[in-house]
């Protein structure tokens, strides 16, 4: 697509494939299903029921992969992905039952205790379970700590914030109980952003919670700890706690709106709003040091609840919030 002035889009500039190539060449990725980097797993392919069909080089970074097919109950997954859905199980165990076939194969890893764990196959195996099937194939990689970076990849069906931050939450306590001493900072890229996990904590208690109406406060304070995850965890469950307090408060200010008359879906969103005390703030690129601790931050928020007055509210203002959320009351 042209601009006006006859230059390429920027979105097109921003496909455009890069110049400089990388990966693996053809003969490098080949690999025999024998070969030293995947024997162990065949081995514990073949150990579970199944049978190793090929392996090759991931193209990418070389990592070895074996493809293989496995009884559907020698694997799981993983304890921290997100719920199962029964509609959405169903309805896939449809259209490849219309389609005739299961192509997709499921990402396997070793997870605790020796077992085999899907990160990101979740509904593709259960339903191959609905339809009865024996086994299910999977690339099957030696790499464990994959099992904890899947999430990113998820770009293509995105979870929502709900589901995101509760598989956040249960993989950084699946972590700290293997591994203790490693810190939250340690794992940056897999949990993606701060805010998610105290969300999932929250999520845990509340599944109802209205996370998003709180993402923007959380964003701009949340930060990931530099303590052990255990420490960490802990201290966010008493950041969950005040979440939830303010939440309540917030509820009870929606509540003395309604009796004034206002009926907008946007009411939560409104008063959290005029509750943020960082709603304002501009942080300056490159800059990422909060405006003010995440403590404050809570305390600021619920001593505003407390003062808020409803007749301070007016439907102009509801109006604009509609106009800037999208829509309309």
């Amino acid at each position: 697509m042209k601009t006006r002035k006859g230059t390429r889009s920027p979105a097109r500039k921003r496909l455009a494939p890069s110049r400089d190539k990388r990966g693996l060449r053809v003969d490098d990725i080949v690999l025999g299903a024998e070969a030293p980097e995947v024997a162990p797993l065949s081995a514990e392919v073949a150990e579970a029921g199944g049978a190793a069909i090929g392996a090759y080089r991931e193209p990418l970074s070389g990592r070895p992969l074996l493809l293989a097919t496995l009884p559907i109950a020698a694997v799981q997954p993983t304890p921290f992905q997100r719920d199962l859905s029964p509609t959405h199980t169903r309805r896939l165990a449809a259209k490849i039952e219309e389609a005739a076939s299961f192509l997709d194969p499921i990402i396997v890893v070793r997870g605790q205790d020796g077992r085999l764990w899907t990160p990101n196959g979740r509904h593709r195996l259960a339903a191959a379970k609905v339809l009865g099937l024996r086994q299910i194939t999977a690339l099957v990689s030696p790499d464990e700590d994959l099992a904890f970076r899947i999430l990113a990849l998820n770009t293509e069906k995105a979870h929502n914030l709900k589901d995101r931050s509760l598989e956040v939450i249960r993989m950084a306590r699946n972590l700290a109980g293997r591994r203790p001493r490693s810190k939250e900072s340690d794992y940056r890229a897999e949990f993606e952003a701060a805010e998610l996990l105290t969300l999932g904590i929250v999520y845990e208690q509340q599944p109802r919670f209205a996370g998003g109406a709180y993402s923007p406060f959380l964003k701009k304070l949340d930060r990931f700890s530099d303590r052990t995850l255990p420490v960490s965890l802990r201290q966010r469950e008493g950041v969950a706690a005040r979440l939830i307090e303010i939440d309540a408060a917030v509820k009870r200010i929606i509540t003395r709106l309604q009796a004034r008359g206002f009926k907008s879906p946007y009411l939560r969103a409104y008063v959290v709003a005029r509750l943020n005390p960082v709603r304002f703030h501009r942080a300056k690129k490159g800059d990422d040091t909060p405006p003010m601790t995440l403590a404050a931050g809570l305390t600021r928020m619920l001593a505003a609840a407390k003062t808020f007055k409803p007749d301070s509210v007016h439907p102009g203002d509801l109006a604009l919030v509609a106009a800037l959320s999208g829509g309309s009351d």
